[in-house]
């Protein structure tokens, strides 16, 4: 049986989209650039990002915008670079397209 709940969830393939690099946003002087995420489809999937960017260092604040079925904004607040952020998301199990 497959399942196609969330990535939280449910049993998920890892996705195949890849990482689109975001433009230069600089996270000196702690900037709030935003990330376009996918499979975000629930308040768990949410809860779920939001406790793996906290555990960085240097990130002051996680604000999830959720749009299920679509795709999410994520935007965090603090000096943390972009690679780490989009780390830490895809290691939770969702892709980062921007």
């Amino acid at each position: 049986m497959v399942s196609h709940g969330c990535s939280c969830c449910g049993s998920v393939s890892r996705a195949d989209t890849a990482s689109i690099p975001v433009a230069s946003d600089s996270s000196v002087g702690g900037s709030s650039p935003s990330y376009q995420v996918t499979g975000l489809t629930c308040g768990h999937c949410a809860k779920s990002v939001t406790q793996a960017l906290q555990a960085l260092p240097q990130v002051n604040e996680v604000q999830v915008d959720l749009v299920a079925g679509g795709v999410s904004t994520v935007t965090v607040t603090g000096v943390v670079p972009p690679e780490m952020v989009r780390r830490a998301i895809e290691e939770s199990g969702y892709s980062v397209l921007s």
